[in-house]
């Protein structure tokens, strides 16, 4: 079964006796706080989640920008979204699924059924769907998660991954080459990691790209079923697209949550610039 579902099988599911719950993680990089555009349109019935406190947690600097939030707290956040046991989650974004990703990655590891609607709510409106301009505050949900924090990797054990496996960078490649870094101390990629930004599993809409098309890209860089692979980005965000995009190619990664903006905040943490792993 795929982690994705169109605009139109949403539509669908929402209409049949299957029970869903759909949330809304409108969150961007220039614009964390998307409950704004939750108001100005979302999919009728969807909760809007905050990233920043329920899908992620506070700290340090060399703790990460997204530092993961603990079960409990997520689980707290799954009830106030309504999510009952048994329940399908749908989340979406109206950024390429970044942030729906993240959402995804979570509640996967807490056991929920979640998908990712595919090219988010662009998608929807460019099925000519309806939207809401309502604050929807659901009933409290009952759901009750697994721990979460298993398919995560820690700044040590992402040091040494290159040893037996294959790191993976999803940020854009001038941030990877170090030619610009506009939100962590320290520009450049951890060493030995290769660079596979999010948009090379996109169309230009924003939707998933072909299976064949995916094994492809990540075959080039030496990534096949089997292969023990992770991946980070600047705050662990974009990485659990990643992971996403290779779940549904049948093959399982690892994420590190702290990512580079944990790895540049760490002093004597090594730093390769250019595009060559290093």
């Amino acid at each position: 079964m795929s982690n994705f579902v169109s605009a139109t099988e949403l539509r669908d599911l929402l209409t049949s006796e299957t029970p869903v719950r759909v949330i809304d993680v409108r969150w961007r990089l220039d614009r964390p706080d998307g409950r704004e555009d939750y108001l100005a349109g979302h999919i009728p019935g969807a909760v809007f989640v905050p990233l920043a406190t329920e899908l992620a947690t506070h700290g340090e600097p060399s703790d990460g920008r997204h530092p993961l939030p603990s079960t409990a707290t997520l689980q707290d956040a799954a009830r106030r979204w309504g999510v009952n046991r048994g329940d399908v989650v749908v989340a979406y974004d109206d950024a390429k699924g970044v942030s729906a990703s993240r959402a995804w990655w979570l509640l996967r590891q807490g056991g929920v059924d979640v998908r990712v609607l595919d090219g988010g709510i662009r998608a929807w409106t460019a099925a000519g769907l309806p939207v809401a301009d309502d604050d929807v505050q659901a009933e409290p949900g009952d759901v009750v998660l697994d721990e979460i924090g298993g398919d995560a990797i820690s700044i040590d054990e992402a040091a040494s991954f290159v040893d037996t496996g294959v790191l993976l960078d999803a940020r854009a490649p001038d941030r990877y080459r170090g030619e610009h870094e506009p939100f962590d101390p320290i520009p450049g990629h951890i060493p030995g990691a290769l660079n596979v930004p999010m948009a090379a599993h996109l169309d230009a809409e924003g939707r998933i790209l072909d299976t064949h098309t995916l094994q492809a890209t990540f075959a080039a860089l030496g990534v096949t079923e089997g292969t023990p692979v992770a991946a980070y980005c600047g705050s662990g965000i974009t990485a659990a697209h990643t992971a996403l995009v290779l779940d549904e190619i049948g093959i399982e990664a690892k994420v590190f949550p702290g990512s580079w903006s944990q790895w540049s905040n760490t002093p004597g943490r090594p730093v390769a610039v250019g595009d060559q792993p290093g």
